[in-house]
């Protein structure tokens, strides 16, 4: 789609995709690339409202997240050494971060040492996806590689009998559809770059697990946890639903519509929920948990369900071509706004209370993956580039 040929509905968005690309080349990546930017090719876990690094340790997926950022970010057009930066942590993590039954650690030490040496399914989910955008975005054909041996390993080794993954080393009462959510990301990712049709068959089959295990029969929710044998857990546990999480298994689900896989029946259920449910009238933004009745579990809002609601509602501008849809982007990016809105510029807000006030607290360098994703996704729908 070339840029003469957008909808009316996708010209009128040019204004924010604009202040986007100046808010994330302009001022989050050069903050980012210096003090968020440590020895030994770290980045900061997070940064404090003064703007810059405190002592958290790294944990490893959010490494494999600014990778992930940075290589997008130079997509786009900065002019900084994202090469640079993207080579140094993935080089890192793959020396560094890599245990020797070919998993990938927790998290490391403030100066780059291994602190917590357990094997979580969702750093092993980041580091999947940041291996394949890195070898995109730096021509490295190897790190396709890494990537073959390490989801060897999960596929041999940690695969649950009653589908998806075990959680190695990291116990919880529960199974969560989280890190399976980015194993569909991860695995989409991996199709995308490399072509080949294992990795598409491995995304469609997290796309069936999340379509006949954790959506909701009755009204299109997303349950958050789950049984051994993956039904819902007992109690209110079993009935939990972020509608953040509502719009981005949506949005992943838009994704394999061009693939003739009819994503586009589970985007509509997931993403009519989440809007029905998930968005709080008076500050305009989407809240954390509801129930699968609709009813208000937590009402504060972080920062990253904003970003999927955007991500969701421009996925489907592409589809659909509404002025609803576009008008929804616009609704999600004012929503974004207010965090982004800081003394620093390029820090965030990350936690809305019910009554608008904000919880005091430094800005996670987690996030920086989901801004980066959502604003990418804005340009570039608006700019015609895919």
């Amino acid at each position: 789609m070339s840029p003469h040929s957008l909808s009316p509905a996708v010209q009128g968005l040019t204004d924010i995709s604009d202040d986007a690309r100046h808010w994330l080349l302009d001022v989050a990546a050069p903050l980012w690339s210096t003090q968020g930017r440590l020895a030994k090719g770290l980045f900061a876990e997070r940064l404090t409202r003064a703007g810059v690094a405190d002592e958290a340790p790294r944990r490893l997926f959010v490494q494999a997240r600014h990778t992930y950022s940075f290589c997008e970010i130079g997509r786009l057009g900065w002019a900084g050494d994202w090469r640079g930066l993207a080579n140094a942590t993935v080089d890192y993590l793959l020396a560094h971060g890599r245990r020797a039954d070919g998993l990938f650690i927790h998290a490391f030490t403030t100066d780059g040492a291994v602190l917590d040496a357990r094997a979580d399914l969702y750093d092993q989910a980041f580091m999947l996806f940041c291996l394949g955008h890195a070898s995109k975005a730096l021509g490295r054909p190897e790190l396709l590689d890494a990537a073959d041996a390490h989801i060897a390993v999960l596929e041999r080794d940690h695969a649950h009998p009653a589908g998806g993954f075990v959680e190695t080393d990291m116990p919880r009462p529960f199974r969560h559809q989280n890190p399976h959510m980015h194993f569909f990301e991860a695995f989409s990712a991996l199709y995308g770059v490399s072509g080949r049709s294992e990795w598409k068959a491995r995304a469609e089959a997290m796309a069936q697990l999340c379509r006949d295990r954790f959506m909701d029969a009755a009204t299109g929710a997303l349950v958050e946890y789950f049984t051994e044998d993956l039904r819902p857990a007992p109690g209110l546990d079993g009935t939990l639903v972020e509608p953040g999480h509502c719009f981005e298994w949506a949005w992943l689900f838009e994704g394999l519509v061009p693939w003739g896989w009819p994503g586009d029946v589970m985007s509509d259920r997931l993403t009519a929920f989440g809007r029905a449910h998930g968005i709080d009238p008076v500050r305009g933004i989407a809240i954390n948990e509801v129930t699968t009745a609709g009813v208000v579990h937590k009402a504060t809002a972080r920062l990253w369900p904003q970003t999927e609601r955007l991500k969701v509602a421009l996925a489907r501008l592409r589809r659909l071509g509404t002025a609803a849809e576009a008008e929804e982007a616009r609704r999600a990016y004012a929503g974004l706004k207010l965090y982004l809105d800081m003394p620093v510029p390029g820090t965030w807000q990350d936690v809305s209370n019910p009554d608008g006030t904000w919880v005091d607290m430094p800005a996670p360098g987690s996030s920086l993956y989901h801004i980066t994703c959502a604003l990418a996704e804005l340009i570039d729908t608006v700019e015609g580039w895919r």
